[in-house]
């Protein structure tokens, strides 16, 4: 079954229902065990949202990857108090973005790393969808609209132009593992951020993986920062200042926006004010801990994302003999410099022979992991020398010399890391992550954790959950980033880049970074957007935005994020009264306001309880309602005053921990509680993911490795006879490929190719009028494009074997052909009879391309699974805030707040 809203509900319901039961039954349960700190579970409604999510998330494993992005990339219309105009990113920017990574790139890593500078630009649509989000309350009116411009314009394009006095402008990057999710799953979190910064967004629906694996994400994102600061001809909006734009993203849209920022870094171009980086995912490796250790309190599958056999994925689609991971067949990894391959060349395997000492080549012995270190590095092996020591000892040793020779002999993908120095190393023989091959896991362009340095970029605010897999990498990435002597990048990644090098020794200034991890959280808190860690997430984000775009470069020096004073204090009733549920909050007037000696904020003269002013800050809201176990004198009772404690400043934390005046703003690290309270990060030394071996990092490691292939194992012999169908349909879709450009050939379509020199595109003879398509000057590169590129086994344009395939192809002959085509032909008789007979195709139209590209648009009002679960967020916070006003009632009457008067 694929996945729908039906199938969803099918799935989901079960659960809800279970969660409801034994919720009560899981807190008595910590309760017996002496465990009476609270964590986000304790609240249904969290509990309920996370267990939806997690299953929803765990279906999507038992489709087909295509049918999951389908689902999640489908066309949701916007609510009504908002507006969305959806435009084109043109293949203008996209060939602006393409020219700069190839650029960063150079020459040889282009050709050698990347497979090519083409297939990655090869696309089915005539640029990037991408949104203008603001709500409609911030804009300009229409009459004022009218008035910018004499011309008459369409709804769309008159509401950019009325966005146009919104200065500051969100670039949102959407998450989803690399390979869905669309600008349909996050409008309504991009809207909240819209309406908490008072501002405008921007998201871009980049291309996805498999079909279109990495760099495709990079080019369209940066070709959408490009769009903004320098738009296109015909674009309706003006050039936007980078000083005006903050990168934000989820997920993989957070190591997105990293990886972008590095890019501008390294050519020099204009960087935006700063970036808002939420649970990034930037080690495609899995080398920290905590991938292994916090799989029950997070959202992600156990196994990652696996998916049902389909003509797309997995790579391979049949298990090799041997299993997906194997036994090494080969010693050494290629030189610094060279990829590996996921099979060694029979040159590289032959098991007849024995080593001869330390030389490697044809016919050495596969060795250990230590032998293979040890002999790397031209010495001797000590692993006789060390028979006599006692095993503690030995271990000792083999550890010390493991850690001295993997500056020497660090195992690249697809070589598996063991955790037993003197076992045979394993290899991956099937692609694990569907953002890039194995190969290039460890490039600082996929997993930019391993750039050559993170200094030199814009204020970063960080935020990820404690209960998440990522949590790790989180947090060693913010170090990284603001103190980049104490992190160096391993040494076989600089020496397989000599502009990694430069980077190291060129960008040693510290990035300022604001760093934020939420107790218990899981991936993407702001998903969760009923809850108060997500609230505080979303207001302290848009303090961030408005800060760094709201100030000058002076100001921004001394002052890189907001002072946590009484205007970043969050609202919790505003919080829970806004468009999250359109719960019109409690008041509570007040007569007047001033700090007592301590620097306290006083409320002097509160009228009544149940009518608690907006302005009143989530943390005295805090107090208020939890007045039994406040800490420290958080209400004071002084005649007619109460003074509430500032629970989101630095009262609650350990001052003394705290940075100096001067250093305040470079490096914030906090931990944040599920009440909003902060309190300073423990040391460096304390956090066991700030401690891992600088060697370490970026290694595909043992466990993670061989969790995957249970799983995939599993999934193998679950889908063992859908499989050997999807092999059929791989040779059918070959076939009709072959045919489609056979028939096109007949018709009179010629390729540039074809002529004698190979022409220039320039050159090109006049095509032919009789066909609705035409020969487009911007677009580049087509599928027929690709002599001597080496694009990825997953890119859709160097496959021949799905049906995106085909209806790619199909598109560039007959209506959007690139300019190295010599004429557009006419659709072949059969061809056209074939179309009209297909409810996906037709003769006069483009084919429908990917749903990795491609939104799905519904001919009816769609009931869609997206929009029920902005509902279900909209009734879980209006839930939450009656709890909390109550709540807020309850408390107030017990400190006397009642009638207008104090007790």
């Amino acid at each position: 079954m694929p996945v729908t809203t039906s199938s969803a509900a099918i799935h989901i319901t079960p659960v809800v229902i279970k969660t409801f039961f034994e919720h009560s039954r899981s807190k008595a349960k910590r309760l017996r065990e002496s465990k009476p700190d609270e964590i986000p579970q304790d609240d249904i409604w969290f509990d309920e949202a996370f267990h939806i999510v997690k299953t929803f998330i765990d279906m999507g494993t038992k489709n087909t990857v295509e049918s999951l992005q389908a689902f999640t990339n489908t066309h949701v219309p916007a609510p009504y108090w908002a507006a969305v105009s959806p435009v084109t990113i043109t293949l203008f920017s996209c060939n602006a973005a393409a020219d700069l990574l190839i650029e960063w790139f150079g020459p040889e890593e282009v050709k050698y790393v990347v497979g090519g500078e083409r297939w990655w630009q090869v696309r089915g649509l005539d640029g990037v969808d991408g949104e203008w989000i603001a709500e409609l309350e911030d804009m300009v009116s229409e009459n004022e609209a009218k008035n910018i411009n004499g011309r008459k314009l369409s709804n769309t394009d008159a509401n950019i132009l009325r966005m146009e006095k919104l200065e500051t402008v969100m670039l949102y990057v959407h998450g989803g593992g690399y390979f869905w999710g669309s600008i349909n799953t996050h409008r309504y979190q991009i809207l909240h951020y819209a309406h908490k910064f008072k501002g405008r967004a921007f998201a871009v629906n980049y291309r996805k993986a498999p079909q279109y694996p990495w760099p495709c994400p990079l080019q369209d994102v940066l070709a959408a920062y490009l769009y903004l600061i320098r738009p296109p001809p015909g674009a309706i909006h003006k050039a936007i200042s980078p000083s005006k734009i903050v990168l934000a993203g989820d997920s993989a849209g957070g190591g997105i926006c990293l990886t972008i920022l590095t890019v501008l870094r390294d050519l020099g171009l204009p960087m935006p004010a700063g970036a808002v980086l939420i649970s990034p995912w930037v080690d495609l490796t899995h080398s920290f801990a905590s991938v292994m250790e916090n799989c029950h309190t997070d959202i992600i599958p156990k196994h990652g994302f696996l998916a049902k056999p389909s003509t797309l994925w997995p790579i391979p689609t049949q298990v090799e003999p041997g299993g997906r991971i194997v036994s090494t067949a080969s010693n050494l990894p290629p030189k610094p410099g060279n990829v590996d391959t996921l099979k060694p060349s029979p040159s590289r395997i032959d098991l007849k022979q024995t080593r001869k000492d330390s030389v490697f080549g044809p016919g050495e012995t596969v060795q250990t992991q230590e032998e293979m270190m040890d002999s790397s590095n031209s010495t001797p092996s000590n692993h006789e020398s060390n028979s006599k020591l006692s095993s503690n000892q030995s271990d000792q040793i083999a550890a010390a010399l493991q850690r001295r020779d993997l500056d020497h002999w660090e195992p690249k993908p697809p070589k598996v890391f063991m955790e037993n120095p003197n076992a045979q190393p394993l290899e991956l023989r099937s692609q694990i992550q569907m953002y890039a091959t194995t190969e290039q896991l460890i490039h600082p362009l996929v997993s930019p954790i391993l750039q050559g340095s993170l200094g030199n970029l814009p204020p970063l605010y960080i935020i990820g959950g404690d209960g998440e897999l990522l949590r790790d990498e989180i947090i060693y990435l913010a170090h990284k980033a603001a103190e980049p002597s104490n992190y160096p990048t391993r040494k076989g990644v600089l020496r397989d880049s000599v502009r990694q090098q430069e980077n190291a020794k060129k960008f040693t200034t510290p990035t300022k970074v604001h760093l934020q991890v939420f107790d218990g959280m899981c991936h993407v808190l702001t998903v969760f957007m009923f809850t108060r860690s997500a609230s505080y997430a979303y207001h302290t984000i848009a303090q961030f935005v408005k800060h760094v775009t709201q100030n000058d470069d002076a100001h921004l020096l001394k002052n890189p994020f907001p002072v946590p004073n009484d205007t970043w204090k969050s609202t919790l009733a505003n919080e829970h009264g806004d468009a999250i549920s359109g719960h019109k909050p409690h008041k509570l007037k007040k007569r007047s306001q001033h700090l007592d000696d301590d620097g306290y904020r006083r409320l002097d003269g509160f009228h009544n309880a149940s009518d608690i002013s907006t302005s009143l800050s989530q943390a005295e809201v805090d107090v208020v309602a939890e007045n039994e176990c406040m800490p420290l004198s958080a209400v004071k009772k002084q005649s007619d005053d109460i003074v509430y404690d500032d629970l989101s400043s630095s009262k609650h934390c350990d001052c003394s921990a705290q940075p100096e005046a001067d250093d305040l703003g470079l490096f914030i690290r906090e931990r944040v509680d599920i009440k909003g309270k902060i309190r300073p990060m423990e040391p460096a030394e304390a956090i066991h993911a700030l401690n891992i071996e600088t060697t370490h990092i970026g290694l595909i490691k043992e466990a993670p490795a061989q969790r995957w292939r249970a799983g995939q194992d599993k999934w193998d012999k679950k889908y063992a006879r859908k499989t050997k169908k999807v092999i059929k349909q791989k040779l059918s879709n070959e076939a009709k490929f072959a045919r489609l450009l056979q028939n096109a050939f007949d018709e009179g379509f010629v390729h540039i190719s074809c002529q004698n020199g190979k022409s220039k595109p320039t050159d090109v003879s006049i095509p032919r009028t009789d066909t609705v398509g035409e020969i487009q000057v911007d677009r580049r590169w087509g599928p027929l494009d690709l002599e001597d590129e080496s694009p990825p086994a997953t890119a859709i344009a160097g496959r021949r074997d799905t049906p995106e395939a085909i209806a790619l192809l199909k598109r560039s002959i007959y209506h959007a052909a690139p300019v190295t085509h010599l004429t557009v032909p006419k659709l072949k008789t059969i061809d056209a009879i074939r179309a009209a007979l297909d409810p996906n195709d037709n003769p006069n139209k483009p084919p429908k391309q990917s749903v990795a590209e491609e939104q799905v648009k519904t001919h009816v009002i769609p009931i869609h699974g997206l929009r029920i679960w902005d509902n279900l967020v909209r009734y879980f916070g209006k839930k939450t805030s009656i709890n909390v006003a109550t709540k807020i009632d309850s408390a107030a009457e017990k400190v006397g707040l009642k009638d207008g008067r104090t007790e």
